[in-house]
């Protein structure tokens, strides 16, 4: 059962990560927003698309806020108690370093299930629905619908070149113009309407009233020029679709743990460092901000910095040599941590109490 100095520290904690969650998620939907208008400017992306664009980008990423978030809250609810002598009132009154060990789990375990719901369920999720959105983007019925006026628009690597001057109140383009390079022969059509039509079937078409066709290349002897009242183009896709379901990150965990592909097991343990993550930095917040009341913590703070990016830095590099082969399988990607554990320890082991002890026993012997 939770006691009162549990729950002190725990809502001390909590409130501090709400408001750290609450600014990255700002700062990264403001990203994350930003590109996504581009892509909407250049034509890659419908405007009905942007929120739930932006939304599954959002989720995608959160996972990997959690463990950060999680560090930093500890990090600063301990150092401000530390800094009002709250931390040495509680070690006097009986409740030492273990025991602040205890409440900071009871918040870190909750997270670390939070982050694994988000990294190993909502995270592939959401990755393969961002991924099925890009591909159908990337269809030609689906880039023609999204197209905006006074652009030219290119496909296929510049084989096929889209323009429409304008679109009217129908929002039926005005002025178009189609270059196919692709096609046997090529294929150049001026119209003066078109529009984008999807039947209750599904079939997609695009259809060009009152133009011109230019079949062949001009001066050739099977050049030839035709008017029509109406074309009607047949568009298919779909494929990217289809591939777009076996990309590695939007593959389902399930998936990745039957796999013995070694970038699947990267891809695993990528997922797992952001659950692991959230104890292994909330773990190492605590030694960071115990404090005697004579020491300033300026050396501990650059070493919560330090700690914070070599961690994520570490994570990188393990996941690198491990796709690479420079370590072995067995190890895994995960090893990073430990070290880290390691020498964030043995670089606080100076300072402590137990090691002053060791230190004027040996002398005095």
């Amino acid at each position: 059962m939770w006691s009162t100095v549990d729950r002190y520290f725990i809502a001390e904690i909590v409130k501090v990560f709400a408001a750290i969650m609450v600014t990255l998620l700002l700062v990264v939907a403001s990203m994350l927003f930003l590109r996504t208008l581009e892509q909407v400017n250049v034509g890659a992306l419908q405007a009905s698309m942007v929120l739930r664009y932006l939304g599954l980008q959002v989720l995608r990423d959160t996972a990997m806020l959690l463990a950060p978030a999680a560090f930093l809250a500890v990090l600063m609810a301990l150092g401000r108690m530390a800094r009002d002598s709250e931390l040495i009132a509680f070690t006097a009154g009986g409740l030492g370093p273990l025991r602040v060990f205890r409440s900071v789990m009871l918040f870190a375990l909750p997270a670390a299930l939070l982050a694994a719901w988000l990294a190993l369920v909502l995270q592939p999720y959401a990755s393969a629905q961002i991924q099925l959105i890009e591909a159908r983007e990337d269809d030609e019925a689906t880039r023609i619908s999204g197209l905006q006026p006074g652009r030219f628009y290119q496909q296929n690597d510049g084989a096929l070149t889209f323009y429409a001057a304008g679109m009217d109140a129908d929002r039926r383009f005005t002025g178009v113009f189609v270059q196919d390079r692709a096609s046997d022969p090529p294929r150049l059509v001026l119209s003066e309407r078109g529009a984008h039509l999807l039947s209750e079937a599904g079939e997609q078409r695009v259809v060009l009233e009152n133009g011109q066709r230019f079949d062949g290349v001009a001066g050739r002897a099977d050049y030839t020029l035709s008017y029509f009242a109406r074309l009607t183009y047949f568009l298919t896709g779909g494929h990217a679709v289809q591939e777009a379901r076996w990309r590695r990150p939007a593959k389902p965990t399930e998936a990745l743990l039957a796999s013995d592909d070694i970038h699947d097991r990267a891809e695993l343990q990528h997922r797992l460092a952001a659950v692991v993550g959230v104890v292994t930095l909330v773990l190492l917040a605590v030694p960071l901000t115990q404090l005697s009341p004579r020491r300033r913590g300026s050396g501990r703070l650059l070493l919560a910095f330090l700690t914070y990016f070599a961690y994520f830095n570490g994570q990188r590099l393990a996941e690198e040599w491990l796709t690479n082969g420079v370590t072995p399988v067995w190890l895994g990607a995960l090893w990073y941590q430990a070290v880290i554990v390691t020498l964030v320890l043995a670089a606080l082991l100076p300072g402590s109490y137990a090691f002053r002890r060791l230190v004027a026993w040996l002398v005095g012997r």
